[in-house]
């Protein structure tokens, strides 16, 4: 029973290995919209009184054997006219299996193009660490498939680019944070091999309207592209109650559904939360995605804080 059970739990992580790598190496998420300095280095906020910062931890495919989690911090403020810069860090994990760590510093230069609006570019630059530990692994083959002979460490570095065009009610964004291939395992026809990761383009736009003094309604849309993949697409409405309380509804084409809310704790505290429910063939081995986040804003040299934080 308990060879079948490891078999069973072998077969499961190579295949949500094999999704992973193949379809979506770079980690998944569902609030995007707060988390986009981590997926575009041109983002820019164009406050020079604040420090944003969040923290996000994400249980992807919870109930699956081995199923991946990812863990981010990052923090966001200007640093000098037009100038924009933050810190990273994202982890990604598989089981006890996969493991990898970016760490990444950005920096932004906005252009005003006109009373209301900027266009800001951005680069990032940091470390990715990738490790596997195949250790005490059971395999149901007399002769287990070589690519899980030796464990792999590796550390290389990384550059990332992006553009972003906004202004008070709306954003564009398109960015590649990867542009250096890493080494990654692949699943071709059930065998596991090493590859490299390829670079990801993102594209995401969001826009606020405001029906009145106390509601405010924005679609988002967040575009991932990658060679070998059909393209992964995400659309989600949010519905901003009194500037307090939000609460989405969000669409990833063939993979899930999403419902989503937020709170604001006090005037520099929001926490959301967000559940994925997966209509893919892994609905089949797991009972959803959970998404927390905690979004900060910080006064600048004691100044405090006056605003509601940033909708998008």
């Amino acid at each position: 029973m308990t060879k079948r059970f490891l078999t069973y739990s072998i077969k499961i992580i190579i295949l949500l290995i094999g999704t992973l790598v193949y379809s979506q190496q770079d980690a998944q998420y569902t609030q995007y919209m707060y988390n986009m300095s981590v997926i575009n280095p041109g983002y820019a906020t164009d406050d020079p009184d604040l420090i944003n910062l969040g923290l996000l931890h994400r249980s992807q495919w919870v109930g699956s054997v081995g199923g991946p989690t990812t863990s981010t911090f990052f923090a966001h403020t200007t640093i000098g006219n037009r100038m924009e810069g933050g810190i990273s860090a994202i982890h990604d994990q598989i089981g006890d299996v996969v493991k990898e760590t970016n760490l990444f510093v950005d920096f932004a230069y906005a252009i005003p193009l006109s009373e209301n609006t900027k266009l800001s570019f951005g680069v990032k630059a940091g470390a990715t660490f990738f490790s596997t530990n195949f250790n005490g692994f059971v395999y149901s083959d007399d002769l287990p498939d070589p690519a899980f002979a030796n464990n792999l460490s590796k550390t290389s570095p990384n550059i990332g680019i992006g553009a972003f065009y906004f202004g008070k009610q709306f954003y564009v964004g398109l960015s590649a944070p990867n542009l250096l291939e890493s080494e990654h395992l692949d699943n071709d026809s059930g065998i596991v091999t090493s590859r490299k990761e390829e670079t990801h383009l993102f594209f995401t736009a969001g826009y606020v309207y405001d029906i009145n003094e106390r509601l405010k309604i924005k679609p988002a849309l967040m575009a991932k592209a990658v060679s070998g993949a059909p393209i992964s697409l995400d659309l989600t409405t949010n519905v901003l109650i009194n500037d307090l309380f939000e609460i989405g509804i969000g669409y990833r084409f063939d993979d899930a559904i999403s419902g989503l809310f937020n709170i604001k704790v006090i005037d520099s505290l929001r926490i959301g939360y967000a559940y994925d429910y997966t209509l893919s063939n892994l609905g089949k081995f797991n009972s959803g995605s959970h998404e927390i986040i905690l979004l900060f804003d910080i006064g600048k040299l004691g100044n405090g804080y006056d605003k509601s934080p940033r909708f998008f």
